[in-house]
Parts: C-alpha cells; sequence; structure tokens
C-alpha cells in the first residue's frame, strides 16, 4: 500500500494570509442515508479547468525528510505537472498524464517514462490511474462511490461510509466532513499484507468560493516501514492560463521497472 501511495504522491515527491476552516466540532449532525452522503460529495467537488498552486511538501521516512517548496499545475483530466525546488533551484519535474507518467530529476541524472499499466504492474495493484492522483490533490474520493454500495454512519463528528460488501483483501473507510462533504479522511487496508493507507484532509480553504483543500497529510504503512507526507498548499490560482514545460535533459539515464 504504501508503494501505491508514491505514486498518489507522485507528483509531490519526486524528490522521494488565508487560514484553512477546520473540522466542524459540537454540531449536531443530520442523520442522512450513504446515496445522499454521497451525491453530496459530488455536487461539492471543486469545480475547474485549470490550476496554478505554490505548496510546500514535507516527506519523512524514518530514514530520510525533505520539505521542497513546488508548482503544481493541473488542467482537469489531462494533465499534472510538477517542479520541484529546493533553496530556489529546480531540482525535478514531472508530467502526468492519463497515458504516460515522466519525470525527472537532477540529483542523480535520472528520468522515467511510462504508462500506469506498467507502474500498477509493478506495484502489484491494478488500482491506480492518473484520476486517482488528481481526486487526491483535490480533495475527492480516491474511489468513485457511486460504483459501489455503501453504509453510512455518524463518527467523529462526521459521516463514516463503508462498503455494504467488503473486500477481503482491500479495505475501504471514508470520512466525509458535513458542513461542507469534503472528505475528511480515506484509509485504505491491506490486511493480509500488514498495508495501510490513511489520507487526512486537516483543513481547507474558500478558492473562488469552493472549498479547496489547506492541508493534506498521508501516512502509509507497510509491516515496521512507515512513510509519512505533508502537503500544504500556500497560493492557489484557479482556471488561470497554464503551460507545462517539460523535456527530459539528454545524457539523463533511463530507470526501468521490472
Amino acid at each position: 500500500m504504501n508503494r501505491i501511495v508514491y505514486l498518489l504522491c507522485f507528483s509531490m515527491i519526486v524528490l522521494s494570509s488565508c487560514k484553512g476552516t477546520k473540522a466542524t466540532t459540537g454540531v449536531r449532525i443530520k442523520k442522512l442515508s450513504a446515496e445522499k452522503v454521497i451525491a453530496n460529495h459530488y455536487n461539492r467537488s471543486f469545480n475547474f479547468e485549470t490550476l496554478n498552486a505554490r505548496v510546500r511538501v514535507k516527506y519523512d521516512d524514518g530514514k530520510n525528510s525533505y520539505s521542497p517548496s513546488a508548482t503544481l499545475r493541473i488542467e482537469k483530466d489531462k494533465t499534472i505537472w510538477i517542479s520541484v525546488k529546493m533553496l530556489g533551484i529546480t531540482l525535478a519535474k514531472a508530467l502526468i498524464t492519463p497515458e504516460k507518467v515522466s519525470y525527472y530529476e537532477k540529483i542523480d541524472n535520472t528520468y522515467f517514462e511510462g504508462d500506469f499499466k506498467v507502474l500498477s504492474e509493478w506495484l502489484g495493484t491494478d488500482e491506480l490511474d492518473y484520476d486517482k492522483v488528481q481526486q487526491m490533490l483535490v480533495g475527492q474520493a480516491l474511489f468513485n462511490l457511486r460504483d459501489d454500495k455503501y453504509k453510512s454512519s455518524i463518527l467523529d463528528q462526521g459521516y463514516k461510509l463503508q462498503p455494504k460488501a467488503q473486500a477481503a483483501l482491500f479495505e475501504r473507510l471514508f470520512l466525509i466532513r458535513p458542513d461542507s462533504f469534503k472528505m475528511a479522511s480515506q484509509q485504505l487496508k491491506q490486511p493480509i499484507d500488514n498495508r495501510n493507507l490513511t489520507i487526512d484532509y486537516s483543513s481547507y480553504q474558500k478558492i473562488g468560493n469552493q472549498d479547496f483543500p489547506k492541508e493534506i497529510s498521508i501516512k502509509a504503512m507497510q509491516g515496521n516501514q512507515k512513510t509519512r507526507i505533508g502537503i500544504e498548499y500556500r497560493a492557489v490560482d484557479y482556471n488561470p492560463r497554464v503551460s507545462f514545460p517539460f523535456k527530459i535533459p539528454s545524457g539523463y539515464k533511463e530507470i526501468t521497472i521490472q
């Protein structure tokens, strides 16, 4: 599972003003059916065509830690582009489309080009695709909640959604905020392999009168190995003109996935 999060957060960890609104507390929550909660979640989806954001990332796997800044640009359903910098120096770039994943980094002079099928086979899962990366970055459910039957309950001042027929090898749990119906937490587990992935959205901010993540906390565990990733959106401009300059420098060594 932690491999999945590496690719989901690929755009944020190529190197391996406005206060956010905190979780609602002390508010009586009206009991709603799972269908209603899911409908409200998608009705409140962040509506955009393009994004340009400045991001601060914190990465810690217990052995290495980094805190680079990044520029993130998205053209909805088409392109995710990231430029990672430290001390004002560009260290890596990534370009993700529904068909292809590309990146290069300047420390080791390496690059990768491949599709999600190659990456998914390497990860041993068919769960990875462009849509999940995009949905994670804008605070939406990784999986299409309308594809399965869910049961709804109230937990920790929010709505908890769990599939009625939980897969034996792959468990899912979603916590939805009652004020905005945005994602509060997404939890994925593979108990047999002792893998856990939790994505928490601790705060949101208003971008053009819409709710957009302010801070995202990602925790991945596989056995005794733990990885933590923090993502903070420091400035977000939506529907601007965007460009995606990307060219792998000559002489770089290609990384191959067996």
